[in-house]
């Protein structure tokens, strides 16, 4: 494990006192040469020197406050996750610092460098960038990591994972034992694994019943709108409903994108189920509210939040790390949005 590096470090390598060196990374109005200021500052990067904003906990030790870092707070899904790690974090008299990096890979870094500066001692994330490099500087700091839903594919890190490639399996499998063969599938942008996945399972599905496949992809994401998967869902659905042969059914990727999904077919008079059947992805809470309710698939994002909380707090206390990774099973919920049609297609 890598030592930190302090300003004292710093100080010997410019050859000037500790108090120089922090009057300026701290920005001090105190009068230095601007030469001997970017040799400082110039050493501090190249050191990979991290601000000690917590410098008593770091000294006796003890930090009470872990980080989690997730795509997007206003994804139900995610909010659900957060919801179930601080839940296990307070009841070990510990706080959270929750970040939402809006799908942005140099926010997500930006975040994991704040976490540093901020000494936390454990760290949670949904993952999306593909450099892990400043994950792997945390970790070296002595930061505990647990990766949840998006597959981190580095050493050391422990992987909550979901079968997506099976949720989306299930979900086709369900909706072709209900009669339908034309399904389409409508999805966010598959810039990540977990939406990779789902469309393999419906893929996979299809494939099996050698049927051909209807898929529409949204062409960007805004993370921070919380109608943009909605809006998305209804754009799509406008897309599957122009082409040549119409779906009896309609799967989306997740559950949001499906309450746009029923949202359009309803603006069109399209009835659902009797008109048209639609599958969602997620099993968020709202799915029982809207009309009729929605089928979907199960993920346990709660559940997937507080496992995460509890492993990570077995890290940090020094037992040894697991050596295998979980991966948490689908489970289709069945509610009013699907109805079987027999042969009458």
């Amino acid at each position: 494990m890598s030592k930190p590096t302090t300003i004292h470090d710093i100080a010997r390598m410019a050859n000037v006192s500790s108090a120089t060196v922090s009057r300026v990374l701290s920005n001090s109005s105190y009068p230095v040469s601007q030469g001997l200021k970017e040799k400082i500052q110039r050493i501090a990067k190249e050191s990979n020197y991290v601000p000690n904003m917590l410098g008593k906990q770091l000294k006796t030790n003890i930090s009470t406050t872990i980080g989690v870092v997730i795509p997007s707070i206003v994804n139900p899904f995610y909010a659900s996750v957060v919801f179930g790690v601080e839940e296990v974090a307070r009841y070990n008299n510990y706080t959270v610092i929750a970040c939402s990096s809006l799908q942005d890979a140099a926010l997500e870094d930006e975040y994991i460098r704040m976490i540093m500066e901020k000494q936390v001692k454990g760290l949670i994330i949904s993952s999306i960038t593909t450099d892990k490099s400043q994950l792997k500087s945390l970790m070296k700091l002595g930061v505990s990591v647990i990766a949840i839903d998006q597959k981190v594919e580095e050493e050391g890190i422990v992987q909550i994972e979901f079968d997506y490639r099976k949720g989306g399996y299930l979900a086709t499998r369900h909706l072709l034992a209900n009669g339908h063969s034309r399904i389409g599938y409508v999805t966010s942008r598959m810039d990540r694994p977990s939406r990779k996945s789902i469309c393999q399972g419906y893929m996979d599905a299809m494939s099996e019943a050698d049927l051909p496949t209807m898929i529409v992809e949204s062409s960007a994401d805004d993370p921070s709108n919380a109608l943009s998967e909605f809006d998305a869902g209804k754009r799509l659905t406008d897309e599957l409903l122009s082409s040549e042969s119409r779906p009896t059914a309609i799967f989306a990727c997740n559950d949001m994108m499906a309450f746009g999904v029923i949202n359009e077919l309803s603006l069109r008079e399209i009835h659902v189920p009797q008109d048209m059947s639609v599958m969602g992805f997620d099993g968020i809470e709202m799915g029982q509210m809207i009309h009729p309710p929605l089928t979907t698939i199960k993920q346990p994002d709660y559940e997937m939040g507080r496992m995460a909380c509890k492993m990570l707090f077995d890290m940090m206390k020094g037992e040894d790390n697991p050596l295998f990774n979980v991966t948490l099973q689908p489970k289709l919920i069945e509610r009013k949005s699907v109805r079987h049609i027999g042969q009458e297609q």
